[in-house]
């Protein structure tokens, strides 16, 4: 590919669509579902905007390898998401990410972001000045890791001089990104557009702590330090809850930083709206919920299929007419 292929003119008879894709961890999966049905309905995008697992997916359907992408997130379970977090001490983060980073090596490698076919940018956001940083050159696969670098979960990745980490944590759903790329008009897909309960506000409620307040019960088993069994069991009390219904640690950093993109969502969609936007019924899906791939992918097609007549309304005001 050379560069000549960036630039493309609008599709004869359409304008130049831009799709930016919003974060939300193991909901992301239903971005492939969103690009499969706007591939076959003849809306493919011109120009791709993609925040942490949004640029992952955005990433590699630019690259050309969806199908790797939805083939690889079909063979999830349990135990394998498990095994792919390489947890450790010492580091900013609780998982140090390099075997998701080979992962994505094995069909990305060498590709870069400026010889994509199609305009794509993956957002992040700098350590320390809170910069949104638009990554739009450069090796595919550290931008990608760049942007779906969870502070407090995943490190952060160092690129040109620059600490870098989520991209939602500034930018959760990039329409401005999409524009400023040249869309004519933007799609968007917000994974949180479902949750029911964010931001109503609790005016009256009482500060007296519950009657009885469990102890953890630590009980050292053998099989702690060793296996998939202790693997799954730290796992569980990391993400998910203990057995006093006490929340696990990921889990409040992952639900306190999914509250604030959420809030940081509804601001800039305000600000700068999309000509459509496309919600999946995805408040069933737990943000670890990576084994779930089928049943998100699929509510991903249902949403997008949902959205066709408009789209095709917004796209046929906006007709672009051929020289």
């Amino acid at each position: 590919m050379n560069d000549m292929t960036i630039d493309v003119p609008p599709r004869r008879g359409r304008p130049k669509i831009g799709l930016a894709l919003g974060g939300g961890a193991a909901r992301g999966w239903a971005h492939i579902g969103v690009l499969e049905v706007l591939a076959e309905a003849g809306y493919a995008p011109d120009v791709i905007a993609g925040t942490s697992i949004g640029a992952v997916v955005g990433g590699c359907f630019a690259a050309g390898k969806l199908p790797q992408l939805s083939e690889f997130a079909a063979s999830l379970t349990k135990r394998r998401v498990v095994g792919l977090m390489d947890f450790h001490i010492g580091g900013a983060g609780l998982i140090a990410g390099g075997r998701l980073k080979r992962l994505l090596h094995r069909d990305l490698t060498g590709i870069r972001v400026e010889e994509l076919p199609l305009r794509f940018v993956a957002i992040a956001t700098e350590l320390g000045t809170g910069h949104e940083i638009w990554l739009t050159h450069g090796p595919l696969v550290e931008a990608l890791g760049a942007s779906y670098a969870l502070p407090g979960v995943f490190d952060p990745v160092k690129l040109g001089g620059r600490w870098l980490m989520d991209g939602a944590l500034v930018n959760p759903v990039p329409v401005t990104a999409a524009r400023a790329l040249g869309a004519d008009i933007v799609i968007c897909v917000n994974l949180n557009s479902d949750l029911a309960g964010r931001g109503t506000v609790i005016q009256n409620h009482a500060a007296d702590p519950d009657p009885v307040v469990p102890e953890l019960d630590i009980r050292p088993t053998s099989r702690w330090l060793g296996g998939i069994t202790g693997a799954a069991r730290r796992m569980r009390g990391l993400v998910g809850r203990q057995a006093d219904d006490r929340p696990g640690l990921a889990g409040v950093m992952i639900d306190a930083f999914n509250i604030t993109q959420d809030r940081i969502s509804r601001s800039r969609l305000a600000g700068d709206p999309p000509d459509v936007m496309i919600g999946p019924k995805l408040g069933r899906v737990g943000l670890f919920d990576f084994h779930r791939a089928d049943e998100t992918i699929e509510f991903g097609r249902h949403a997008a299929r949902r959205a066709l007549d408009e789209i095709a309304a917004v796209v046929a005001a906006n007709h672009v007419a051929a020289d």
